[in-house]
Formats: structure tokens, C-alpha cells, sequence
């Protein structure tokens, strides 16, 4: 299965940003989190559509963090059906050492811990889209339902939060991109980019990389519910 890591990270930078389109008169979205998604946070395990701004939640990289601000909206707001590219993508229960068959958006951003990373970037984790999985271990486009909600959760800085299934998904600055350069502000994390990643779990699938997710401690503590 394909690797991915829960455990804390050496903090090396990393850079990614929101995605969504206009088709027409619509606006489909790319980025977010899937309603029904549950994330870990310091009252335990949550859905993410139940997270409001305050709530605290358990990063990556840097513990609990607050909840700055929680936007939510339909991943297709047009009147027919959603056009294929802005379909999730199906993930089968077992790939991230989930227990059961999740979705995430094409264009979410994903960490992925690998050895051949780490020999090509000279770091383990790998910040990845989710659409560079596609075809791989089962992974395929699935239609939405009709009413399908996005719920985008933001935080002072960006950070990557541990999603109940294995996951660990990238959540993007409250702050615009002027507010954040006229205090200097350095990016923290980088998505590699597509030709890079697709190489990436090109490799992983060749070499039938494997690695056990293993959620740090403090994970347990904060969502001992």
C-alpha cells in the first residue's frame, strides 16, 4: 500500500494554495474537505462540517492549533450535472490504512512519507494532489452527490491536519497573500509539482512501497473522546 506518515514531521517547508473553477455560470470546487470527513481535534474526533471557528485541532507539524475561519460550500453549484473534473476521488478502505472507502478532492492536497522521496527531494514527506493517485490502487473519479458540501478549514498559518482514515490533508492561511508578505511571512509548505508527483507515486508503485501509519502520542491524548 502506499505510505503515509502520522507521525511528527522534521518541519521542512512546504507551499500550497486553494483551488477551485468557474464552468460558465457555475463554480465547481477542487480543494476542501468532503463533509462526513472526521478530523482529529482536542474534543476528539469530529466531523469536519461540525467544526466552527475556535474549535481547536491537532496539526502535523505543530499540535493544536485554532480554528481561524471555516468556509463551506457546494462542490457543484450549477444547475446540471457536475462535470467530471470536479469529481472526488473514490479511495478504497485499506489504502491509507483506512478502515473504510473514503473521497477527497481532486485537487486536495495530501502527504505522502516515502523513501524514494526522500532519495529524490531530500525529505520523506512529499505534499502531493490527490488527482496524482488516480488509477492507482484502485483510486478512480466518482460522481458527487447532487447536494455534496465542501467545508475548507483555515488557521492563522497553514498547517496539515490527520483525517480519521489516514489521511493528512493541508488547510490553508486565513491571512491573503499581501497581508502575509507585508509581515514577511514565509510560506511553510510546497506542493510538488504535477510531473514531479506523478513520477513520484510512479515509483512507489514499482518498488510496492509500504509504511505503516503510526499516530504520535499526543494524537491519542487529544482524541481520546
Amino acid at each position: 500500500m502506499l505510505g503515509w506518515m502520522s507521525a511528527p514531521s522534521m518541519g521542512t517547508k512546504r507551499t500550497a494554495e486553494i483551488t477551485g473553477a468557474i464552468d460558465g455560470a457555475a463554480t465547481g470546487v477542487m480543494t476542501g474537505l468532503m463533509a462526513e470527513t472526521r478530523i482529529a481535534t482536542a474534543m476528539g474526533w469530529r466531523k469536519v462540517e461540525a467544526i466552527c471557528e475556535g474549535d481547536k485541532v491537532l496539526t502535523f507539524d505543530n499540535g493544536l492549533q485554532e480554528v481561524s475561519k471555516v468556509t463551506r460550500v457546494r462542490l457543484w453549484d450549477g444547475d446540471g450535472d457536475c462535470p467530471r473534473r470536479f469529481w472526488p476521488i473514490a479511495v478504497p478502505a485499506g489504502v491509507f490504512g483506512n478502515r473504510a472507502a473514503m473521497k477527497i478532492l481532486p485537487s486536495q492536497a495530501l502527504i505522502l512519507e516515502s523513501d524514494i522521496a526522500e532519495a529524490l527531494y531530500g525529505d520523506a514527506f512529499a505534499l502531493v494532489r490527490a488527482c496524482v493517485l488516480e488509477g492507482t490502487r484502485g483510486m478512480h473519479r466518482t460522481p458527487p452527490a447532487r447536494d455534496a458540501e465542501v467545508v475548507l478549514l483555515h488557521f492563522a498559518d497553514e498547517q496539515v491536519v490527520f483525517g480519521e482514515d489516514g489521511a493528512l490533508f493541508f488547510c490553508p492561511s486565513s491571512r491573503d497573500l499581501i497581508e502575509r508578505a507585508l509581515e514577511g511571512h514565509e510560506a511553510t509548505y510546497s506542493i510538488l509539482p504535477m510531473h514531479e508527483a506523478l513520477r513520484l507515486v510512479e515509483q512507489m508503485e514499482a518498488q510496492n512501497e509500504c509504511a505503516c501509519p503510526a499516530a504520535p502520542a499526543d494524537m491519542t491524548q487529544a482524541v481520546a473522546a
